[in-house]
């Protein structure tokens, strides 16, 4: 079993923490702080620059964090937090990856919560520290304060479509 979560730790955390890496720079195949930036304003997130590096620094954090087996429900908060968001900016498009759905961000959403249940396994930096086995009641905790973070950050940094200007009188 420790071998999966290993696994399933690994798989997860590295790829948060490359996802961010591309928001804050040319890495991985990223473009840049300004590319980063970009993305959240058509988006419709308010901040630019300074939501890019909160998202990308989130996703580097959570990620190694995660990968690593360190402060594993903090890790998984962030991971669910970050994916929350992504899965609110896709959720228009339907569930389904290839019409650019949130198929994924609920997929990660999901490992970080499984995480959180089972623990970060014996090959994990919580084992060496003797931080485990953390109670199962932290699950919802970071369910709710992943969940929470998402939405809350979806509800104060983005902004409302533009109305729809009347036509002019002919």
């Amino acid at each position: 079993m420790d071998t999966g979560i290993l696994i399933l730790r690994l798989l997860v955390g590295v790829l948060i923490a490359a996802h961010g890496v591309q928001k804050v720079s040319r890495h991985l195949g990223g473009k840049g702080l300004d590319g980063g930036a970009e993305e959240f304003r058509a988006d419709g997130f308010r901040g630019g620059v300074l939501t890019a590096l909160a998202a990308g620094g989130g996703q580097i954090g959570s990620g190694l964090l995660l990968a690593a087996g360190f402060l594993t429900p903090l890790a998984a908060t962030g991971v669910i937090g970050v994916m929350t968001v992504a899965l609110t900016v896709k959720r228009h498009n339907g569930l389904w990856v290839q019409n650019d759905g949130y198929e994924y961000p609920l997929f990660l959403i999901g490992a970080a919560a499984a995480l959180a249940a089972t623990g970060p396994g014996a090959w994990s930096l919580d084992a060496a520290f003797d931080l485990t086995p953390y109670p199962l009641w932290w699950t919802a905790v970071v369910l709710a304060a992943g969940l929470g973070s998402g939405l809350l950050t979806r509800l104060v940094l983005h902004r409302a479509p533009a109305a729809a200007s009347p036509a002019a009188p002919r």
